[in-house]
Order: C-alpha cells, then sequence, then structure tokens
C-alpha cells in the first residue's frame, strides 16, 4: 500500500555550536542548550510552542535529551532519544518532519550533539555481540584483515576496490579532501579551517591502505538543532515565509541483502542512498539530481563521497573521479559538494552532522551563507548515513519558490532571533535573549544549572 502523501514541513529555525576536537572541555547540556536555544531565537518562537522533542547521540547514558531538553522548559512535552549512529541527526530529522507532516505535532525541536573521545571510536559494550559485528566479518572474510578502526578499514578497502575496478587513482581520493578543506576555509563553526595542497593531503601521515589522515573525519564535540513546524503554524507567522525552508521529499531506508555480498561498496552503504534518494527526488518532484546545485553529503572519509557521488545519481557508476577531476565537486562546476567542508574538515560529532547539514543547507537557500553561498540554487539535498545500518536524503527547497540570492549581513542581522548573521559568524547570545525563548510558563533554574554562564563564557 502505497504511503500517505506527507503534509508541508518547514525548517524555520536552525541552530549551531562551534565543531570542538574533544578535549573535554564542553559537556553535552551545554552544547545542547546553546544549539537549541540558537534554533529557537532564529524560529522567533518560544519554548513553549515546542510540542515534541527529540534528542540525538551515540554516546551517552539513556535520557540525555530530557538533561539538554528540560534546560529550556519542564512543559511535560514528550522528548524522544535517538541513537542512529552516525546517522542520528537526521534520524530525528526525519522522525520529527514525520511528527509534523502526519498531525501529531505543529511545532517540533531537534537536539543534536555529541560529546567524543580523542582517537577512533571505542567499542564500549564488549560482553555483547556488537550490531557491527557480522558486517565486519564479512570484510575479513573478504580482505583477510580488519585489525585497527572497522569504519576505517571498511572505507580504505572500499576505495581500494574502488581503484581495482574502475581505474581511479589515489589522487583522486586526495582532491575530494582537498576541496572539502578549501571550503572550509568560510565556515566558522568548522573545526578546522586549513587549506592543503594535494601533496600534503597525500604525505599526511597513513591511516591504512591509500588513506591518510587528512582524508579522514576528526572526532568532535559539538551540537546543532533545528525547529520543525506545520504549514498551519507557518501560515499564523506570514512574517517568517521567506525565512522557512520546506522540506520538499525526504527518504529513509535500511540495508539490502547485498550489505553482505562481499563488495565494499554495498557495505559502505550504497543500497541505503539509492532508495532514500529515490523517494526523496519522488516526493521532492525533481526529475534527477541534476537539479540540485548544492549538497551536504556524508564523508566520513574520501572514499565514501566518491560512492555517494555515484549512489546519489550524481556521477555514473564507476565515473565519479571522472567527476572529481572536472571540478564538478566544487564552486564553477556541476554541484557544490559540502560547501561547509563536510565531515572531513568541518568535524563529525555523531548525533549533530545530519542536523549541521540541515543548517548549513537552510543558510544557503536562504542566502545568509554569503561568504560561500551558491548562487542560484532552488534546491539542496543532504545525505546522512550511519553504519549498522541507516540512512537518511533530504531534498529542501525555500517556501517562496525563489533562487538562492545573497542577503547583506547586515540585513541578516535584523532578521535573525541572535542579531548577527549567524551564518558567517560562530557567536553566542545573552542571558536576556535566551530568556525570550525559554519557557514562560515551566522554566526551571534549577535544571539550566551553569549552561547560559559556559555558554557565555566561550565567546
Amino acid at each position: 500500500m502505497p504511503a500517505k502523501a506527507p503534509a508541508p514541513v518547514y525548517v524555520l529555525g536552525v541552530g549551531m555550536t562551534k565543531f570542538l576536537k574533544p578535549r573535554g572541555k564542553v559537556d553535552y547540556p551545554e552544547m545542547g542548550y546553546e544549539a537549541g536555544i540558537k534554533a529557537m531565537l532564529d524560529a522567533h518562537i518560544n519554548y513553549d510552542d515546542v510540542e515534541q522533542g527529540i534528542a540525538c547521540y551515540v554516546y551517552g547514558d539513556s535520557a540525555c535529551g530530557q538533561r539538554v531538553f528540560y534546560q529550556f522548559g519542564m512543559t511535560g512535552i514528550p522528548i524522544y532519544n535517538v541513537n542512529n549512529n552516525c546517522g542520528s541527526g537526521a534520524t530525528g530529522l526525519a522522525m520529527g518532519r514525520n511528527a509534523v507532516a502526519y498531525g501529531q505535532a505543529d511545532c517540533v525541536l531537534v537536539v543534536g550533539f555529541e560529546k567524543m573521545m580523542p582517537g577512533s571510536l571505542p567499542t564500549i559494550w564488549k560482553d555483547r555481540a556488537s550490531p557491527l559485528g557480522r558486517s565486519a566479518e564479512m570484510v575479513k572474510k573478504t580482505k583477510g584483515s580488519i585489525e585497527g578502526s572497522f569504519a576505517l578499514r571498511m572505507f580504505g578497502y572500499a576505495g581500494e576496490e574502488y581503484i581495482e575496478n574502475y581505474g581511479a587513482s589515489p589522487r583522486d581520493f586526495a582532491e575530494i579532501a582537498r576541496i572539502n578543506h578549501r571550503h572550509s576555509k568560510h565556515n566558522p563553526y568548522a573545526q578546522f579551517q586549513d587549506e592543503y595542497s594535494l601533496e600534503q593531503i597525500l604525505e599526511s601521515p597513513k591511516m591504512g591502505g591509500h588513506l591518510t589522515k587528512l582524508q579522514c573525519c576528526p572526532t568532535s564535540d559539538g551540537a546543532a538543532a533545528a525547529v520543525l513546524v506545520s504549514q498551519a503554524f507557518l501560515d499564523q507567522r506570514p512574517e517568517l515565509k521567506s525565512q522557512a525552508i520546506l522540506i520538499a521529499g525526504q527518504g529513509s531506508a535500511t540495508d539490502r541483502p547485498d550489505l553482505f555480498a562481499g563488495s565494499l561498496e554495498s557495505a559502505a552503504g550504497s543500497s541505503i542512498t539509492k532508495a532514500a534518494v529515490k523517494t526523496a527526488l519522488d516526493q521532492a518532484g525533481l526529475k534527477s539530481v541534476d537539479e540540485i546545485k548544492v549538497c551536504e553529503l556524508h564523508d566520513c572519509f574520501a572514499p565514501a563521497e566518491m560512492l555517494a557521488l555515484e549512489s546519489l545519481g550524481f556521477a555514473e557508476k564507476g565515473k565519479a573521479f571522472e567527476y572529481v577531476r572536472r571540478g564538478d565537486i566544487t564552486y564553477g562546476g556541476k554541484t557544490v559538494v559540502n560547501p561547509s567542508g563536510g565531515l572531513l574538515s568541518k568535524g563529525h560529532p555523531l548525533g549533530a552532522t545530519g542536523l549541521a547539514q540541515c543548517a548549513e543547507l537552510v543558510w544557503q537557500l536562504r542566502g545568509w551563507a554569503n561568504n560561500r553561498l551558491v548562487e542560484g540554487a532552488h534546491a539542496a539535498l543532504s545525505h546522512n548515513v550511519g553504519m549498522g545500518g541507516f540512512g537518511v536524503v533530504t531534498v529542501y527547497k525555500r517556501a517562496d519558490g525563489k533562487q538562492a540570492t545573497a542577503v547583506d549581513s547586515a540585513d541578516v542581522a535584523r532578521l535573525s532571533g541572535v542579531g548577527y548573521n549567524p551564518a558567517v559568524e560562530a557567536r553566542g547570545f545573552t542571558e536576556a535573549q535566551a530568556s525570550l525563548v525559554r519557557s514562560k510558563s515551566s522554566r526551571c533554574d534549577w535544571a539550566i544549572d551553569e549552561s547560559q554562564k559556559k555558554v557565555e563564557s566561550h565567546f
């Protein structure tokens, strides 16, 4: 039976923290608080308007979401905690969209956050079966070894398989990293904002196979948030329609049997991506991804971006390296991929990543990201995948149907709830500003603890 068509859902507000190296200097309550307050200020709402809360994270005890959301108010609304590996943020976005699209709520706040440990992702639960255990055994059977980080080895092997099958070069993967690092120079939230030559990327420390350190995303601390609203909610606030961004299409998927077929391309989530993007494009009324001029995709490793370019349909199978060589993934090419710098340079706090992609594309379509804007874009696409596995592809459009054109930061400062252009400045907010969006009826200062003071101290 075909799914019921979803009602329109809009991203009305977004917010982010700067992504940081995991050094124990910030904790998830203050990160989630900062991103959530910024998103509500951006949306010009109060927490009393929020009917559901969704918290996305991977590393943390149960009910971390309540610890974050109670700082905004203790209004008794349901708060859901989501853990879907690297795809957690987009999972929360999809859940929030469904809640609004199918009439459960008119306003949902989704907050993703992560406090991580330095180095490769650790295995926490060693006394039970790993959810990735069968995948790891398949890779080991195929390649003979799976020492070290499973994700690193799997994507490293996937890159080698791609080179063997299609005639690409290690330099093609390094070029992906070079472009993403160059893009990050203009993103104030990026963990790294340094530009590297192709030779510097190739000569950085070897991590496994052809992969070097600068082709691997860093672990990160950070948070991002989005306010999702219904058509009725937006119609009551006509002055905000110019900043509302429509979730025009969205597809979610899990693995198919080819996950265990022995192909590293399949193990990297190609089936998930292909299924999700088809649904998203169909819902958005787009004939192909050729209509997409700006995209945030899941580049946890350089080979992941290469494979996703094909799975999403930007390049034909076995031809993505040619797409990269032509410069079609950057400004002046066919599609600007990861103008934020992507996971490779912006960072990858797992629960926040999908929502950080959302924030970047909202700023792009509004015209607020005026130091890195993809001019003329009328639609944008995000792609967030977690091993295990789950993936979400989302297509965004401006609510007014217009194309993105640059908005002067002085004008943005007057429009935004924070008093500056949040797309080009990573700044904070005052206690008075936070008070505007915290619940008026059910706020609790005991719940907020020191978060406001900590956020102010960062700036």
